[in-house]
């Protein structure tokens, strides 16, 4: 699985990242997350407003901090 956060690399992106891998290690899944900050990547999955969640080349969230929990639930979902 590969999970990208979209955004610049402020305190918003930081945050989500970190409640990204704090869900991972709540449920156990195994992931690669990587930051995307290149405004015509991040435009290419269609965001508008950042931080965004990208799994698996879907956007499951955009334009707010997701707590560990909610991602918890999206990865659930998604096994």
């Amino acid at each position: 699985m590969v999970i990208k956060i979209l955004g610049s690399g402020c305190k918003n992106c930081v945050t989500l990242k970190e409640n990204t891998e704090l869900a991972l290690k709540e449920t156990g899944v195994e992931a690669e997350i990587i930051k995307v900050t290149d405004f015509k990547d991040i435009m290419a999955y269609g965001v508008m407003s950042t931080p965004a969640l990208v799994i698996d080349e879907k956007v499951v969230s955009f334009g707010k901090v997701l707590k560990p929990k909610e991602i918890a639930k999206i990865l659930e979902n998604l096994k």
